[in-house]
């Protein structure tokens, strides 16, 4: 999959000062570096370390289940530091959220007890991760009835501006299509202005809003 689109890994230069890196399939041992590239970008983009006691939560919710249940769509970019980046999708976003039901929450479920809602306007950032532990977020019907398959993209700032999220992009796109995805969607905070503007630059148009975050797609 991710060979059709690589340049060679290692310290040489690109044109302009940039790094080359590669796109490959994630491999069992980019758990850790995963988690750490989900974390440093976990703040609307920015490093989240200071914000949650806990370094693995996000990790736990954003990465994890991709890696267990979808490792086919998991896709890495690294660079001659290391992993600096990676796209994660479902091809069918209900059936993933089944599975994971199923063989991702319970063990993590056990592991992080459920906040207490009596206290919520107290709870810290890793007390509403683990809330979202029990209560993960669900794709709308409405959203899944026309593209029906999701991801999620993070990308280290030096890897940034340099067309790696486009090539990463359009490497699950293609990957997504090949399996008969018709549509594909993913969730942005509002607060990411950047992110926001670079998927719209990449063909992926609103679907749905809400005061905080929005959903867009694009048809495949």
């Amino acid at each position: 999959m991710a060979d059709r689109d690589r340049s060679r890994r290692g310290g040489a230069r690109g044109g302009a000062g940039v790094a080359l890196a590669e796109i490959r399939r994630c491999r069992p041992g980019d758990r850790a570096d995963l988690y750490r590239v989900c974390l440093a970008t976990g703040d609307s983009g920015g490093d989240a370390s200071a914000l949650c006691r806990d370094p693995d939560l996000l990790g736990h919710l954003y990465v994890g289940p991709y890696l267990e249940l979808e490792q086919s769509l998991a896709i890495a970019l690294v660079d001659g530091e290391g992993v600096a980046g990676y796209v994660l999708g479902a091809l069918d976003t209900r059936d993933f959220e089944a599975r994971a039901e199923r063989l991702w929450w319970p063990a993590l479920r056990r592991r992080y007890p459920e906040p207490d809602p009596a206290v919520r306007p107290t709870w810290t950032r890793d007390d509403r991760l683990a809330h979202l532990i029990h209560r993960p977020p669900r794709a709308a019907p409405e959203i899944t009835a026309t593209h029906p398959s999701h991801l999620h993209i993070d990308l280290l700032p030096r890897c940034q501006g340099a067309g790696h999220g486009r090539r990463m992009m359009a490497t699950l796109c293609d990957a997504l299509r090949e399996r008969g995805s018709p549509g594909v969607h993913l969730g942005v905070g509002r607060r990411n202005e950047r992110a926001i503007a670079f998927y719209h630059r990449v063909g992926f148009t609103e679907l749905r809003a809400s005061p905080d975050a929005l959903t867009l797609g694009q048809l495949l």
